[in-house]
């Protein structure tokens, strides 16, 4: 008998190269959410660096006393304007469940090094956390875990505004790093560590701004000068940096890049197996009665 020759492959019947999972975003911005986050970042930056951006004879410089005071109120507003604009565009309930768990974990954290050199677990967190959950869902969390760890250890002051904020954008940023779907490994830890590092003395430099102006008269050599040049209050809030928080800085910095080495492979692949088993982009459906 003469065999039968076998049909000829077809295009479905070839083995395919391996695809590279598309990154899973617990939060999928859209345009309103988009903007949102725009304007709050945008207003952020003017409540940071309007000593900078104010000249010396502006109407802002001379309400230097009250200018910080109406920048914190009207950053809780925007940022829970922020936060609940990217809620309604597509924070289901396993984004929530999630969410509230990080939140606990990372304000839990928090009082672990407080007053102990920068050591902030809390930070490594929410790095890893951004990384793997995208940047809108990295914005949501660290606002939300700075509001919560504010309340836990008492920490509700005018500076809170600018630290949910500038966590948010920390957390966010990291969830904009190149990657997110094809780099594993070594690669992946020294670019979460070297993020993490350059981050945390951003964070310190950010809330130090925050935090400079509210100085006065009690350090005349390093407090900010309504009346005085760019410059001139440039070189005062470089001298405020080293002489009070480059220590912290620098402590909090080491402490993310150790944690994130010697922790990161296992809290990556964790949060991974989380958010691959909650399926975010997979809607909740309820079986009606009986079916």
């Amino acid at each position: 008998m003469t065999p039968t020759p076998a049909p000829p492959l077809t295009a479905a019947d070839r083995p395919q190269a391996p695809v590279s999972p598309r990154p899973t975003h617990a939060v999928r911005l859209h345009p309103r959410s988009l903007a949102a986050l725009v304007l709050v970042s945008a207003v952020g930056v003017v409540a940071f660096g309007w000593p900078f951006l104010a000249p010396p004879a502006s109407q802002l410089s001379a309400h230097a006393e009250d200018a910080p005071w109406l920048f914190a109120g009207l950053l809780v507003l925007l940022v829970a304007v922020a936060a609940a604009t990217i809620s309604e565009s597509g924070l289901g309930p396993k984004a929530v469940a999630m969410l509230g768990v990080l939140a606990a974990t990372g304000a839990a954290l928090r009082p672990i090094g407080a007053g102990t050199a920068g050591i902030e677990p809390m930070f490594f967190l929410l790095v890893l956390s951004g990384r793997v959950l995208g940047p809108g869902f990295g914005f949501v969390l660290g606002s939300v875990t700075m509001f919560a760890s504010a309340l836990l250890t008492g920490g509700v002051g005018p500076w809170m505004p600018f630290q949910m904020l500038a966590m948010g954008w920390f957390a966010m940023g990291a969830g904009l790093l190149p990657g997110r779907s094809r780099l594993r490994g070594r690669g992946e830890l020294l670019l979460l560590g070297g993020y993490g590092f350059v981050a945390a003395f951003a964070y310190g430099t950010v809330m130090n701004l925050a935090g400079w102006p509210f100085m006065g008269t009690m350090a005349s050599g390093i407090a900010f000068d309504p009346h005085a040049s760019v410059p001139a209050n440039l070189a005062r809030f470089l001298a405020y940096c080293l002489a009070t928080s480059m220590g912290w800085d620098l402590g909090r910095a080491v402490c993310t890049v150790v944690l994130t080495v010697a922790l990161g492979p296992a809290v990556l692949r964790a949060l991974r197996r989380a958010t691959r088993r909650a399926a975010f982009e997979t809607a909740v459906t309820f079986d009606a009665p009986g079916a």
